[in-house]
């Protein structure tokens, strides 16, 4: 599956020409929780119950800036995407290079849709502007 073919399952690009390239395509940030309560998983699903989270603002650094950013301190929230996925079959979703010379990350999963997924920062925190990108989702091999 080519980049652009994979572009075609995503519905929510901010900006295709930007996002999609040889590598696969990018997904940008559109809300950033804080876990702020336990979650729980047992062996069978039947007790399995989320954790609880919160959103967390993005603050303008100019008011007449367009977009906002989230100031994140060392610890573990959960992103969500401005896209969603759809179509049939698994592809890989992983954090961008960007991000891991950073110091941060999260897991590389094969999804068939965009769950929010848990984004780990660095003690000296991470400074995030909305809309960036995050990730990328490449064809499974």
């Amino acid at each position: 599956m080519s980049p652009d073919e994979l572009a075609d399952r995503l519905d929510g690009l901010v900006h295709r020409d930007t996002q999609v390239h040889d590598g696969g395509v990018d997904l940008t940030v559109a809300g950033v929780h804080a876990v702020s309560g336990p979650g729980q998983v047992d062996f069978g699903g039947g007790e399995l119950a989320e954790a609880t989270t919160g959103p967390i603002d993005p603050t303008k650094r100019d008011p007449d800036d367009d977009y906002g950013w989230w100031a994140l301190g060392g610890g573990t929230y959960l992103v969500e995407y401005n896209e969603s996925l759809a179509g049939d079959g698994f592809v890989q979703l992983q954090p961008r290079i960007e991000l891991v010379e950073r110091g941060v990350s999260h897991p590389t999963l094969h999804v068939d849709a965009l769950p929010r997924i848990p984004l780990t920062v660095p003690t000296a925190g991470l400074q995030l502007k909305e809309n960036a990108r995050v990730s990328t989702l490449v064809r499974q091999v």
